[in-house]
C-alpha cells in the first residue's frame, strides 16, 4: 500500500505547541497531499457522500475530487456504491470510507503496566491487550507487546505505531525502531493521546477549548484550543499534578494519584478498580471526597485562564467512579466554607468518551494523523 507521507518521526511537544503561520509556497505534492486528506477526512466524518456533496464540504473542483476518488480507491480506503434519488429521480454515486482498508496500533505506557489497541481506519477497536513493564524495560515490553499484535493480525494492513507516554525517548524511540520492523512511529504524551481521541472520534466538539484530566499515578492535564493540542513550553502544560492545593496545601498527586488511592482502600481493591469492577466501600468514597477537594483547585484554574468548553475526566478508574467524583466536585464548587465563592463559571465536566480516557485509541491515530487524516491544525 501507498502512504501520502512516508518516513518514522517522533512527534515533538514543539510540533503540536501551538498554530504554526500558514506556509507559503506549497509544492504541488504538498497541495495534493493535503487535498486528498480533506476528501478523506470529509467521507471519514460525513459519508456516505456523492461528489457534489464532497465539492461543498472541501471546496474542491468536480475533476479533482475525481481523481482524488480514484486514488483513494486504487489504495482500498473507500469504496462506492449507487444512491437511488428520492421520488424515484436519478441516482448518484456515493462514496464511504473503508475501514478496513487501513490499520494501526496505538501502546499507552505506564511505569509497571500497558495497553495495546489495533484499530480500522474508523477507530473501531479490533483488538485490546493489557501487558505488564519490568522496571527499567519499557522498550523490551512495547515490542513485544507490539510484536505479538502484529502477528495475530499479519494479514491486516497496519500503517505504524502510536505510543503514549508520559517518559519516553528519543533513543527509546531508536531503539524499538532497530528492534522492530516498524516502518512508522509516533509518540506523545498520554493527554494530549486522549484528547485527539476525542476530537477525531469522540463527540462532537464544542466552541472553544476543550480540557482533560488524566488520573493515573499521577495527575495531568491536557487541552485542545480551538482542536489544535497545546503543550507549552518543553511540555510542560498540564503539570497539574505538583500542584499544591486544598484547604492543607498538599502536593495533587499525593491526594489524588493512584498511590493515594491504592494506600486508602487496599491493594486487592485497588486491582479490582483497575480491572473495570463497580463497587462502594466507605474508604472509596472518602478517597472521592479528598480527591474532589484537592482536585477542583486546578480545574478552578483551567476555568479562569483557559475557559473550556468542558473538562473532561479520564484513566482507568471506573466509569461510575468517575462519574461520582464529577458529582463531588459539583458538591464542592457550591461549598463556601473552605473556598470563599462560589463558581458558577467553571466549565462543565464529564467522563472521557472512552476507556481509559481513550489514551490507547489516540495513540493508535497517530500514525493515521500523519498518513491519511488530517493532523490537529488542519481539521
Amino acid at each position: 500500500m501507498r502512504y501520502l507521507r512516508s518516513g518514522p518521526r517522533r512527534l515533538h511537544t514543539q510540533e503540536t505547541g501551538a498554530p504554526r503561520a500558514k506556509t507559503v509556497g506549497l509544492r504541488s505534492g504538498e497541495i495534493a497531499d493535503r487535498n486528498i486528506r480533506v476528501i478523506l477526512e470529509a467521507i471519514r466524518r460525513h459519508g456516505p457522500l456523492t461528489r457534489t456533496e464532497l465539492g461543498r464540504h472541501s471546496g474542491l473542483t468536480g475533476p479533482g475530487i475525481t481523481n482524488i476518488l480514484r486514488r483513494l480507491a486504487e489504495e482500498k480506503l473507500v469504496t462506492s456504491n449507487r444512491r437511488n434519488g428520492l421520488g424515484g429521480g436519478a441516482t448518484a454515486t456515493e462514496f464511504a470510507l473503508r475501514p478496513e482498508g487501513a490499520f494501526s496500533i496505538g501502546v499507552k505506557l505506564r511505569r509497571t503496566r500497558g495497553e495495546i489497541v489495533l484499530i480500522d481506519l474508523s477507530g473501531q477497536v479490533h483488538d485490546r491487550v493489557y501487558f505488564g513493564v519490568e522496571p527499567g524495560e519499557p522498550v523490551g515490553a512495547v515490542h513485544a507487546a507490539f510484536k505479538d499484535m502484529a502477528d495475530r493480525h499479519a494479514t491486516v494492513p497496519i500503517v505504524g505505531l502510536g505510543i503514549a507516554a508520559n517518559e519516553w525517548s528519543d533513543e527509546q524511540s531508536e531503539k524499538l525502531a532497530a528492534m522492530s520492523a516498524i516502518s512508522r512511529l509516533y509518540v506523545e504524551n498520554e493527554c494530549i493521546a486522549g484528547l485527539l481521541a476525542e476530537r477525531t472520534i469522540g463527540s462532537a466538539m464544542p466552541e472553544g477549548g476543550l480540557a482533560m484530566i488524566v488520573i493515573d499515578d499521577d495527575v495531568q492535564a491536557g487541552f485542545l484550543i480551538r482542536g489544535i493540542p497545546y503543550s507549552g513550553v518543553h511540555g510542560r502544560a498540564g503539570s497539574i499534578g505538583e500542584m499544591l492545593t486544598g484547604p492543607d496545601n498538599v502536593e495533587l498527586n499525593t491526594v489524588v494519584g493512584f498511590g493515594s488511592l491504592r494506600s486508602r482502600i487496599g491493594d486487592e481493591d485497588f486491582a479490582r478498580l483497575l480491572k473495570g469492577e463497580e463497587f462502594s466501600c466507605p474508604l472509596l468514597s472518602q478517597w472521592i471526597r479528598e480527591a474532589a477537594g484537592h482536585l477542583l483547585d486546578p480545574i478552578i484554574a483551567m476555568a479562569g485562564f483557559i475557559a473550556p468548553s468542558v473538562v473532561m475526566i479520564g484513566g482507568d478508574l471506573p466509569q461510575g467512579v468517575t462519574e461520582a467524583l464529577i458529582h463531588q466536585l459539583s458538591i464542592e464548587r457550591r461549598d463556601t466554607s473552605t473556598r470563599p465563592l462560589l463558581t458558577p463559571w467553571i466549565s462543565p465536566m464529564k467522563p472521557a468518551s472512552f476507556t481509559g480516557g481513550g489514551v490507547a485509541l489516540g495513540a493508535a491515530l497517530l500514525p493515521f494523523l500523519n498518513t491519511l487524516l488530517l493532523p490537529p491544525a488542519s481539521a
